[in-house]
């Protein structure tokens, strides 16, 4: 089993992570994003571009790894 313990913190960054892409897309409720959402493939090249690379970060956010 990879996780065990509390969801609490698991499902606080998925509320978080969806709540910021209702505002990137302008939805208030969650029938306007499936309306909205518009979802775009892109190369691993593309994803690791997406991070912030070529700095030092002492401590990463626990949602958002820089190791694929």
């Amino acid at each position: 089993m990879p996780f065990k313990g509390p969801l609490a913190d698991t499902i606080f960054q998925m509320i978080g992570g969806l709540r910021s892409g209702m505002g990137y897309v302008g939805a208030e409720n969650l029938s306007q994003l499936k309306e909205k959402a518009e979802f775009v493939r892109i190369t691993s090249a593309g994803l690791q571009e997406s991070h912030p690379h070529d700095i030092n970060i002492t401590k990463e956010a626990p949602n958002y790894s820089g190791k694929f």
